[in-house]
């Protein structure tokens, strides 16, 4: 008989999915990193680089990700990351020169 092996997957009912210790989002682009290093590779290999120089420069770039993805889960989290993004988005102050609209609002109330 031949052994397989079993990745848990879920951890329970109504938590996020986690695989090798990599969260939610962070797996879709783990994923997307080792589909575009796969594509890169037989790129730069239809180009005609020689075989160890691909592979050299794959699993480079392969590790650099593979660290880069596991900090960003670590120091983000699952939901950190687009909080990040969304933060970025927000403007520094709101300025307000006239009180008409609120003005306008009060007297709208009234009727």
């Amino acid at each position: 008989m031949s052994e397989t092996s079993v990745y848990p997957i879920n951890k329970g009912v109504n938590e996020s999915i986690e695989f090798l210790g990599l969260r939610a989002q962070y797996i879709w682009y783990m994923g997307g990193t080792i589909l575009g290093l796969l594509f890169l590779f037989g790129i730069i290999y239809g180009i005609g680089l020689p075989t160890f120089i691909c592979i050299i420069i794959v699993f480079g770039l392969g590790a650099f990700a593979f660290f880069f993805i596991y900090k960003l889960n670590d120091k983000y989290g699952e939901h950190g990351l687009m909080k990040k993004a969304a933060q970025r988005r927000m403007p520094d102050a709101v300025n307000c020169s006239s009180r008409s609209l609120f003005i306008n609002l009060n007297n709208t109330d009234n009727e």
